[in-house]
């Protein structure tokens, strides 16, 4: 009888296992067990994953981050870190000289920094509809604050008044609230209005008289500097909003003739713009912290005389650590390191920029403006102050000088751009659905 066929090379090959002493049944066994690898292998990745798959649930509900993000976030630590650096070599000469701890404002700073730092990253995951909601309560808690600071609650320091005392070595300055409150608050009222805001009725109603009244109400507290970087503050959310450039001519002319005749009729206004133009009274001392300040300058050279090396800082300029920090970096860092700090000032802004040009929507291109203007303006004037180029009007630098409530403030308005960094989480959930259905 004729035997059935067999599969070439399958006799063959049982007869090979077979002489070899291997088992066939192990033999196929081995591929599932190969199979269940992998699972074992990725186990110790799980805390990976989880990270991951939580990274995906917070991009869903607030945008994918953007390049100008991080390079926001980059620049922001960067001038930060060396902000503390300086704090504290400034903070440390002039507490030993008081006989106290000299690493005391030091950790003050740190401590807000990080504070600082925590709510940045919060408000970065908070969406525009969220803040829009929040212009209103943040606006009105800012007036009342301000108007808080005319009562006894008020604490004065330096000739002005603008400090709430909340113990006896914390205390808080509204006016830095007010910044980021009037950038919030004009970017949901002009991105009502539409069109219209190109109409000089709309310009001009609500955001000047609203703008007037805290403006006004800073001006109270006999601090001017800071009058003005809000007021720069209201002209940049008018301009990036549209408005009519007839009202904005207007108030700039006004605001200058108003801080011009509030210099005048102000005695001690009227000297540092004598200093500054050239009267100087040895016996009254009105150029001693500008001409120390361009002294420390020059003494830094290309290259700096070190850090923590600084001479100008023991009593010779006063508020080293806050307004003058500019003078102590460039003394320790020479010029090459003041052109360092002003770079990275160019990069924020360019980023910051960039993501103004690439959200298309009023509220958006407001705030990002207004905060723009507010930290790159800020840090044009106290730089310009410092190198003699104006006068000395008392504005810290942004990220760098000593200050927990300039420090806070700046970092969350940092918060709420880098929100504005991430992409609209609709518009990539509708080019998700497009991609997968075409």
């Amino acid at each position: 009888m004729a035997k059935t066929p067999t599969q070439p090379g399958s006799s063959a090959a049982r007869e090979a296992r077979a002489n070899s002493g291997v088992d066939e049944a192990a033999t196929t066994a081995k591929p599932a067990a190969k199979a269940t690898a992998p699972a074992k292998a990725g186990a110790p990745d799980a805390p990976a994953g989880r990270l991951k798959r939580l990274r995906g649930r917070l991009n869903a509900m607030s945008g994918r981050p953007s390049a100008s993000y991080y390079w926001i976030i980059a620049t922001t630590l960067a001038l930060t870190c060396i902000g503390l650096m300086t704090v504290l070599s400034a903070s440390a000469a002039e507490s030993i000289s008081a006989g106290v701890d000299p690493y005391s404002l030091f950790l003050k700073a740190a401590m807000f920094a990080v504070i600082g730092l925590v709510l940045m990253m919060v408000l970065s995951f908070v969406t525009p509809a969220v803040l829009k909601k929040l212009a209103w309560p943040v606006l009105g808690l800012s007036f009342l604050l301000l108007v808080a600071v005319l009562t006894p609650l008020g604490e004065e320091v330096g000739g002005n008044r603008n400090w709430i005392k909340l113990t006896e070595t914390l205390s808080f300055q509204p006016s830095e609230a007010a910044k980021l409150a009037l950038a919030l608050w004009m970017g949901m009222i002009l991105s009502l209005k539409g069109r219209l805001v190109g109409e000089w009725k709309h310009t001009l109603l609500p955001v000047v008289p609203v703008s007037a009244i805290m403006v006004g109400l800073v001006l109270m507290g006999h601090d001017l500097g800071t009058a003005v970087i809000v007021m720069g503050i209201v002209g940049a959310g008018l301009f990036f909003g549209g408005g009519s450039k007839r009202v904005l001519l207007g108030a700039v002319g006004i605001g200058l003739a108003a801080a011009l005749v509030l210099a005048v009729f102000s005695g001690n206004r009227t000297a540092r713009l004598s200093g500054w133009m050239g009267n100087c009274n040895d016996g009254l001392g009105l150029c001693d912290q500008a001409q120390n300040g361009l002294y420390a300058l020059a003494s830094g050279g290309w290259f700096g005389v070190g850090l923590g090396q600084s001479r100008q800082k023991w009593s010779w300029i006063p508020e080293a650590h806050n307004d003058f920090i500019f003078a102590i970096l460039g003394e320790e860092l020479g010029l090459l390191g003041t052109l360092v700090i002003i770079a990275l000032y160019g990069v924020l802004a360019f980023a910051v920029f960039r993501v103004i040009m690439k959200r298309n929507d009023t509220f958006a291109r407001v705030v990002c403006g207004s905060i723009l203007t507010w930290i790159i303006g800020q840090a044009f004037v106290n730089i310009a102050m410092v190198a003699g180029l104006l006068p000395v009007i008392g504005v810290p630098l942004p990220l760098i000088s000593y200050g927990g409530s300039s420090l806070v403030m700046v970092l969350a308005a940092i918060g709420i751009v880098l929100s504005f960094a991430r992409t609209d989480p609709a518009a990539d959930a509708e080019q998700e659905s497009a991609t997968i259905s075409s």
